[in-house]
């Protein structure tokens, strides 16, 4: 902990300020400081340590900058939470494994899942699927968990008349794509996505744990079989504090 049985060295030409950042960042590795825990006001760094409040204010500034601290007006700094890297929109991988690689427990709620006309369902999920008004479609709203933390909510629509297999899966515990897989003509070979930066909304704030204003990453989907048909279109809302995302490009 932060109590000063870690020093600063100051015989070495080394800033001040970034000795202690280095310290504060050793404590939040460690585990000593985990998510969400509060760390020492300025004032009470300064002490331990000898330091000036500007030199602490610098030190817990750039980690605030960098995502390992950050402050609540009047009421301290606290830990961050570290991102979940998702890999996701590089590859077709699932969100379990993309969770599970990195040590963590996922898992899914589904909130709703039922069968709508495709007119209910709306314009764009008619397009995107390429349906009539006529047909039918799948919706499911899942939330996704890692380590119990809400991370992403995900409004899925199918095509009834392809994918009608799905209704006897439990999604709560079966992965999408897995299932899909299970029919070459509905397995999910290409998948567009446009993504976009939104605020998050009421529903955002209830479900994601996230306040109202708050960053959100839009994901707008849709998978395609290996004919090229479009099998699923997904609105996918990633908590802005929580997620980043790695991509790769290449001339």
């Amino acid at each position: 902990m932060l109590d000063g049985t870690s020093k600063i060295d100051r015989s070495v030409p080394i800033p001040l300020y970034f000795q202690l950042k280095k310290l504060i960042y050793s404590e939040i590795k460690s585990g000593n400081y985990k998510g969400g825990d509060v760390i020492p006001t300025e004032k009470e760094l300064s002490e331990i340590y000898g330091l000036s409040r500007t030199t602490v204010r610098q030190a817990t500034t750039e980690l605030v900058q960098e995502g390992w601290l950050y402050r609540v007006k009047s009421k301290g700094t606290f830990v961050g939470y570290p991102k979940v890297s998702q890999d996701y929109v590089q590859k077709i991988e699932s969100f379990n494994t993309t969770i599970s690689r990195q040590g963590m427990v996922p898992t899914t709620e589904v909130i709703k899942l039922e069968v709508l006309s495709a007119k209910k369902a709306g314009e764009m999920v008619i397009q995107s699927l390429q349906l009539s008004s006529d047909d039918k479609a799948i919706f499911i709203f899942r939330k996704r968990l890692a380590d119990n933390v809400p991370i992403v909510t995900a409004k899925t629509y199918l095509p009834y008349d392809r994918c009608s297999f799905l209704l006897d899966h439990n999604l709560n515990n079966e992965q999408l794509y897995s299932v899909l897989s299970l029919d070459k003509d509905t397995k999910i070979y290409k998948i567009e996505r446009v993504i976009e930066a939104v605020e998050a909304q009421a529903e955002d704030v209830r479900l994601l744990n996230i306040g109202r204003g708050k960053p959100i990453q839009l994901f707008t989907s849709i998978g395609y079989n290996s004919m090229n048909e479009p099998i699923e279109y997904t609105i996918s809302r990633y908590r802005g504090d929580r997620n980043k995302f790695k991509t790769t490009a290449f001339t």
